[in-house]
């Protein structure tokens, strides 16, 4: 493995997916399909809207340094629309090359996915030297992407809006992280439902409580490997991201894999008083 000062990481952003996606997770479902034209036509009843659902470039460039040495960002949009338009100063101010799509006229695409796809596996080969790439969308168009960078031995990264990512590309990549996780971005208050929605949601079962049902998944499996009680955090941790690369404990409203694992006592427990802290399943479930 090489140091961490030998890391070099590839950034490719599918923007206007990000854009799309984030203003969906601030104003509702659809809410930018039911704008589009407004938007496009640069209307001022909009502009509040958007101001609102800004994008914070930094945070999301920021992250992927957080992996090693950026050797190339690139960001993929139509830029001559207004929307977009906002953000090319930010964008360039970040060293990140601007890669300018037209829509097609029929469906308002701008293969994206197609052009990012084609530029990241030609960097990969251009560049043997990359070790991580980073795909920043959330379209399941991005899986074979994904699969193909992990095959030639890259570890690969996805950053998308919560909500609006494909299950299928979070667990395409090794490792898998929300929007609205990243430092320093505020995560937008839930919108409005329609007035009938809340008696609905009350009369609902509450589903069962993933976080505890991937603790449980992971303990076992990692005590089936090895045979031992106890098992290091770090290595069940480590399970877990490969078992779902979306796993956060921070997302999930905890300081510290340690604070998630107290926080279900019905199925773990963990020691703390050696160098080492260790985790077991509860008594009773093994």
């Amino acid at each position: 493995m090489p140091g961490s000062q030998d890391l070099r990481v590839a950034v490719y952003l599918d923007f206007d997916n990000i854009v799309m996606s984030w203003y969906d997770r601030v104003h509702g479902r659809n809410a930018y399909s039911r704008d589009r034209q407004k938007i496009t036509a640069g209307d001022a009843d909009v502009t509040e809207r958007l101001n609102a659902a800004t994008i914070d470039v930094g945070a999301i460039i920021d992250y992927a340094a957080s992996f090693g040495t950026l050797v190339l960002t690139r960001a993929y949009a139509d830029w001559s629309s207004p929307v977009n338009a906002e953000y090319q100063s930010q964008l360039v101010a970040r060293a990140v090359d601007l890669v300018q799509l037209f829509p097609a006229a029929a469906y308002a695409k701008n293969g994206a996915d197609i052009r990012l796809a084609v530029d990241a596996v030609e960097d990969m080969f251009r560049l043997p030297d990359l070790t991580h790439v980073v795909i920043v969308a959330g379209d399941s168009d991005y899986v074979p992407l994904a699969q193909r960078c992990k095959r030639l031995g890259r570890y690969v990264v996805g950053v998308g809006v919560a909500g609006s990512t494909a299950k299928s590309l979070a667990a395409a990549c090794d490792r898998f992280d929300s929007y609205d996780s990243l430092p320093g971005v505020a995560r937008p208050e839930k919108p409005q439902k329609a007035d009938a929605a809340p008696t609905r949601a009350r009369t609902r079962k509450r589903p069962a409580d993933p976080g505890a049902d991937l603790l449980e998944r992971a303990l076992r499996l990692e005590s089936d490997k090895d045979g031992a009680e106890w098992q290091h955090a770090s290595a069940v941790k480590s399970l877990i991201t490969r078992l779902d690369p979306s796993f956060s404990e921070k997302a999930l409203g905890h300081r510290s894999f340690s604070d998630y694992i107290k926080a279900h006592p019905d199925v773990a427990e963990v020691d703390e008083s050696g160098n080492i802290v260790q985790v077991r399943l509860a008594s009773g479930r093994s």
